[in-house]
């Protein structure tokens, strides 16, 4: 099935979405505009992938070239016919659609510290865990501070990760209500 043919209230298949994101400038793309919530410019995007890229700040001009080119006749017309993005060829905005939350969740949820936030909540609940029974068979310096004390600090801390996890992908919510 060919992109142009999906209407917007229909939703991607599987292969299609793996089609998507198969190509890392396609991926960049919507992690991209997931962290700026808001349209784009084409320009920026670029600059914002390239720099991704390369480490570099700024890249290496023919590298930002080399992305807007391919970005403008490649990847966002192909994002743009999914109903992923919209991208608009004569103002050279982007902005995120409905269906970027489809394959959103085919993307793997990752911190920007490369540990996934299945594993950081695994690793408090298990860590906090540990803890509470340490203090509960009387270990000396952890059973100063409390089973009560170590649970209610590793719960903050989940709340508080839940939250930030919340408001950093809160266009995913938010296009919900749209």
């Amino acid at each position: 099935m060919s992109y142009s043919a999906i209407q917007p209230e229909h939703r991607l298949s599987e292969t299609d979405i793996h089609d998507l994101l198969r190509n890392d400038r396609r991926r960049q793309t919507i992690k991209c505009l997931q962290s700026q919530g808001r349209e784009v410019m084409l320009r920026d995007l670029a600059e914002e992938i390239a720099e991704r890229e390369t480490g570099e700040s700024p890249a290496p001009r023919n590298i930002r070239d080399s992305v807007y080119i391919s970005l403008h006749q490649s990847h966002l017309p192909k994002l743009d016919d999914a109903g992923v993005v919209d991208y608009d060829r004569d103002r050279k905005t982007i902005s995120l659609c409905k269906h970027a939350r489809t394959v959103d969740v085919y993307m793997e949820v990752v911190t920007k510290y490369g540990m996934t936030w299945a594993s950081f909540y695994r690793t408090v609940g298990v860590l906090s865990l540990f803890l509470v029974v340490l203090s509960l068979v009387d270990v000396p310096v952890v059973s100063a501070i409390g089973p009560l004390a170590i649970a209610t600090v590793a719960l903050a801390a989940l709340a508080g990760s839940t939250l930030y996890q919340l408001w950093s992908r809160r266009w995913v919510f938010l296009n919900r209500l749209a």
